[in-house]
């Protein structure tokens, strides 16, 4: 891929790896699968799990991470997860990640990246 720096194959690696990780924790409920969705290309990693519990339909993403500019953008987070402080366990240095699920002025408190 033309571009793409040595960082954000990196980054691409680390975020696939972790996913994979997650992935393997099945809900304890329904019949419920669980899809690591790897947007390679525009660098948009998610997971969702979809199927049945009990009669209702379940289709619902629990994780959802990009690489813009060289930083890890985590957009959603339904899990019990820390993937801020996970990420960083892997060695993505805290100012290379975004909780882009907060306005920025909420970053700006955080140890993390502001954007």
């Amino acid at each position: 891929m033309e571009g793409v720096t040595g960082q954000v194959k990196t980054y691409q690696q680390i975020v696939q790896h972790l996913l994979m990780g997650y992935a393997e924790s099945k809900p304890a409920y329904g019949e419920i699968e669980v899809e690591t969705i790897f947007d390679t290309q525009r660098d948009h990693y998610q997971i969702v799990h979809l199927g049945w519990q009990h009669q209702r339909w379940v289709h619902h993403c629990v994780i959802h991470l990009d690489i813009r500019d060289e930083k890890i953008w985590i957009f959603y987070n339904s899990t019990e997860h820390d993937i801020a402080a996970d990420l960083v366990n892997l060695g993505v240095p805290q100012q290379d990640i975004v909780l882009g699920f907060y306005p920025p002025f909420m970053r700006e408190m955080s140890d993390y990246a502001v954007d």
